[in-house]
């Protein structure tokens, strides 16, 4: 499978299988369009006579041979129109003993926020307020280690709701997986999600030495970021938490962290958010798309997908421009690895829910991951019995790009690795089909963010 576009000056020609990109001239470009066209197994000449037919003045025979000979050197190296290889390989991925890697602690079923597009509906998960308490934190560790097999690096990021309500259980829950490290050969990778709310020096001072990353929930401008994120008496959130973050950030070096934000139909023109922030000073940035149900106000439509990928178009544009004026920073959905990448399991089966990657609520309960809490025709099992929906986690373990037909012909398979499986379920009732809306912006990302790789190339 080959996929072709032009964007910012540059001809474009992705080998999905192999994953390797060609950055061509007019004429190669015009020539593999041809043997996309007749199949890649046309004979040489016929691609000939049909490019002498149309060729330009300026371009003689010897150059359209030449070119070609070019293109029909890629396809003899498997760098183009290559085969899948990996359709065999996702069978012995699925007969893999599953090994917990992590776990997404629902410290806190709270929040002292009340963002409008919450899917957590201000933190209740669809249930009662409730915050995690210590014994069951500590459950949650060692099903973790006892289910995490002979892998050394776990991940445990405490979410919410916001997880500051619950602060000093977080503080006694890193301390006790910090305890059990060298016991049991393990290394414990912290993360947190928060408003920024309840955020001090203390807060900032433990995070810097013990969490690994930390995501700061902003939406951009402060007009967007106080309409849809307010407090529980309905005033803006922005100046009170935007100096924080600030801060935040600087003591970490710019780094390990990202300020996350949200857009919906409010703010189509989001590119203006992301800027805003870049502008604020922040170096990690991502902005993602609301999923939400197609009746909600803010929700994003089909109508809206061209201005939103005009708005990457922009946004990937204007980072290039700030990168040559020594002013860039990174956006999460643009960067990307061509060179390796996440391993073949993962670009084939995506985030792991519901195997590698588990949620737990306040009381202990298991789900696939924080989107499905609530639903509790998904819970596994609890971190006290351990996991007894087995049958459950086998149909995440064969949720893959092979198992989702709108995956089959799709370029960005290997980059998104099918999508969101709470997405799938919410808007078609199971997990093994795809969110039309997410993918159409997902590909348009995967382009950009190639874009910007040729861009860097032509740099050096």
């Amino acid at each position: 499978m080959v996929h072709q576009y032009k964007n910012n000056g540059f001809n474009i020609v992705l080998d999905v299988n192999s994953g390797c990109v060609h950055v061509v001239d007019d004429l190669v470009y015009d020539i593999i369009e041809l043997y996309q066209e007749k199949e890649k197994d046309t004979d040489s000449g016929e691609v000939f006579e049909a490019m002498r037919s149309k060729k330009t003045e300026d371009t003689d025979e010897a150059e359209i041979k030449e070119a070609i000979s070019e293109v029909t050197k890629l396809i003899e190296d498997e760098v183009l129109f290559s085969e899948d290889i990996y359709k065999d390989y996702i069978f012995d991925v699925k007969k893999r003993k599953t090994v917990v890697k992590a776990l997404c602690l629902h410290i806190a079923h709270d929040c002292n926020l009340k963002c409008k597009y919450c899917f957590a509906e201000e933190g209740e998960y669809k249930g009662k307020r409730a915050l995690m308490d210590y014994e069951t934190g500590k459950a949650a560790l060692d099903f973790l280690i006892a289910n995490s097999g002979s892998r050394h690096n776990l991940e445990v990021d405490f979410f919410g709701g916001e997880p500051l309500m619950n602060f000093e259980v977080v503080k006694k829950l890193v301390a006790y997986g910090r305890s059990k490290e060298e016991e049991f050969d393990k290394k414990f990778r912290f993360t947190l999600t928060t408003n920024g709310i309840l955020l001090n020096d203390d807060i900032m001072e433990f995070c810097n030495k013990e969490m690994d990353n930390v995501v700061l929930s902003v939406d951009g401008r402060k007009e967007i970021h106080d309409m849809m994120r307010p407090t529980a008496n309905n005033k803006g959130s922005y100046d009170i938490i935007m100096p924080k973050f600030q801060k935040f950030a600087d003591s970490r070096n710019q780094d390990k962290y990202y300020v996350r934000g949200t857009f919906t139909r409010n703010n189509l023109d989001f590119a203006a958010d992301v800027l805003h922030l870049a502008d604020m000073g922040f170096k990690q940035i991502s902005m993602e798309p609301v999923v939400s149900a197609p009746e909600e106000p803010y929700s994003i439509r089909e109508e809206d997908i061209p201005k939103i990928k005009e708005e990457y178009d922009k946004l990937a544009k204007e980072m290039l421009k700030r990168r040559k004026e020594g002013k860039g920073f990174n956006f999460f959905h643009f960067m990307i690895d061509l060179s390796g990448g996440p391993c073949v399991a993962k670009r084939l089966s995506g985030c792991g829910s519901g195997t590698e990657y588990m949620a737990v609520t306040p009381w202990g309960d298991l789900y696939p991951c924080h989107q499905f809490v609530g639903n509790e025709e998904f819970i596994l099992g609890n971190v006290f019995d351990g996991v007894k929906r087995t049958d459950l986690q086998d149909t995440f373990k064969e949720c893959n790009v092979y198992s989702k037909p709108k995956c089959q012909e799709c370029y960005a398979k290997y980059y998104c690795s099918g999508g969101c499986a709470a997405n799938s379920y919410n808007f078609h009732g199971h997990i093994n089909d795809a969110y039309d809306i997410g993918c159409e912006l997902q590909r348009k990302r995967v382009e950009c963010a190639i874009m910007m790789k040729a861009w860097e190339a032509e740099q050096e």
